[in-house]
């Protein structure tokens, strides 16, 4: 086959337009360097089907760039949105419980403990003065404060709940962040699915969709599994069904039964069963334990209960029949009997006295939270580091881009002085053959 007088020049074009196309990616890597979610792109170039030229056998004729390539880990990315789904997990769950540490008050002057502490010293005070009304009293008084705080805690407790739960309503209701997440993805899903119908490569959307894949898993934890036509399908918690199938959303949201995550933390923290809820039981626990063991001791001196209790911390109250006039220190009617007095006294810090359990309920908060706190700052540096791998792949470098502007420039340079030189040859073909002596 002939080769065409014009074939150098069309090389050296085609060499031309790939270090322009390849200049262009870089400078808009450039343009997102800072942009979150963005991953670095690169040209692909390809060299172009050679021309057979017998008997020299096969000609090069060029290059082209045959794809603008994302350069993505798909392996650190599900890496990371595991790792992401135990940071939002924990980041919750951290939240709520320091919520609850917070209504402790411990240490502290205003810390059940204190109050307690105040109680028994009060019975300690009317044991040495039977008689006094001074003493009657402080004690009824500090009972009531005692009650009022550990009903004041229990309504605490109940509100961390309500938070929780309100907030997870907030997240997962109707026109919230999930649902407004889910039908974006299905939008992008749609959206990248007709790009690449038609041969493009729509590398923007899929940087947006993983963004928002990124983000979602730090609500739950997320399945994704892809069509092969450009679309994914997303499930949540283990759902039986996806939240995100091509461009259908399924809303209300499928259930989640281990959904991990933000959301997963919320519905532990609101729920009946849950964290807090245990605590509230706990402290249910304590002043049962506190009712059984002051009646124990003080009716059958004074024929009456101290303190009425029903069920829950909150319903914790002096009975109405005891006062500073009515109340007893001792059994019968001798002057200055004290012997129920001096029996509560001794009750502070014994074993299994409501002191005793009301400090392993302290302790077991005290020690979730610090669980808690550490495992999301573990979790944390855990999915910093691969965001790091994740970044070192496909984040923008521009030192590296720098690089890649100089030599692409040289790269159009260098076609274009071939361009110039085929040119000059043309034109010397053209304008001087034939004039022999000219």
């Amino acid at each position: 086959m002939p080769i065409s007088t014009f074939m150098g020049l069309h090389t050296s074009l085609r060499g031309l337009l790939a270090e322009q196309r390849a200049l262009d990616v870089t400078s808009h890597n450039i343009a997102n360097a800072n942009t979150v979610g963005y991953t670095r792109q690169e040209a692909v170039t390809q060299a172009t089907d050679a021309l057979r030229v017998p008997p020299a056998g096969l000609l090069g004729t060029g290059v082209d760039v045959t794809s603008y390539r994302r350069i993505r880990d798909s392996f650190l990315d599900l890496q990371f949105r595991a790792q992401n789904m135990q940071v939002g997990y924990g980041t919750a769950r951290a939240d709520a419980l320091d919520q609850a540490e917070m209504r402790l008050s411990e240490p502290g002057d205003n810390g059940i403990s204190a109050r307690l502490n105040s109680f028994w010293s009060s019975w300690s005070d009317l044991a040495n003065a039977p008689e006094s009304g001074a003493a009657r009293g402080a004690l009824i008084e500090d009972a009531r404060t005692l009650a009022s705080s550990i009903n004041a805690l229990d309504d605490g407790l109940e509100t961390v709940m309500m938070q929780a739960a309100q907030e997870l309503s907030i997240l997962t209701g109707n026109g919230g962040e999930l649902e407004g997440m889910a039908r974006e993805l299905a939008g992008l899903n749609g959206a990248i699915r007709d790009s690449q119908r038609v041969g493009a490569q729509p590398n923007d959307l899929l940087d947006r969709r993983d963004l928002l894949l990124d983000r979602l898993s730090s609500l739950a934890q997320v399945s994704v599994a892809d069509d092969g036509a450009g679309s994914i399908r997303v499930t949540l918690g283990g759902a039986a069904a996806p939240l995100v199938d091509g461009t259908t959303v399924t809303w209300p949201a499928p259930a989640m039964p281990n959904p991990g995550g933000r959301i997963g933390a919320l519905m532990d923290a609101g729920s009946a069963t849950g964290t807090i809820a245990s605590y509230r039981a706990d402290l249910a626990g304590f002043a049962q334990a506190l009712t059984t063991q002051v009646n124990a001791i003080y009716n059958p001196a004074a024929g009456a209960d101290f303190f009425a209790y029903d069920a829950g911390a909150a319903t914790l109250s002096i009975n109405p029949a005891v006062t500073a006039l009515t109340l007893k220190a001792g059994s019968g009617a001798a002057p200055g009997a004290n012997d129920a007095a001096i029996a509560l006294s001794e009750l502070r810090g014994r074993s299994g006295s409501p002191d005793d359990v009301y400090a392993k309920l302290v302790t077991r908060i005290g020690t979730e939270v610090a669980d808690a706190r550490r495992t999301t700052v573990n979790a944390t540096a855990l999915s910093e580091s691969i965001e790091d791998r994740r970044q070192s792949t496909g984040g923008v470098s521009l030192d590296e881009e720098m690089t890649n502007l100089i030599r692409f420039q040289r790269g159009y340079q260098a076609a274009a002085r071939a361009m110039t030189t085929t040119d000059s040859l043309l034109d010397t073909l053209i304008n001087r053959t034939g004039r022999v002596g000219l």
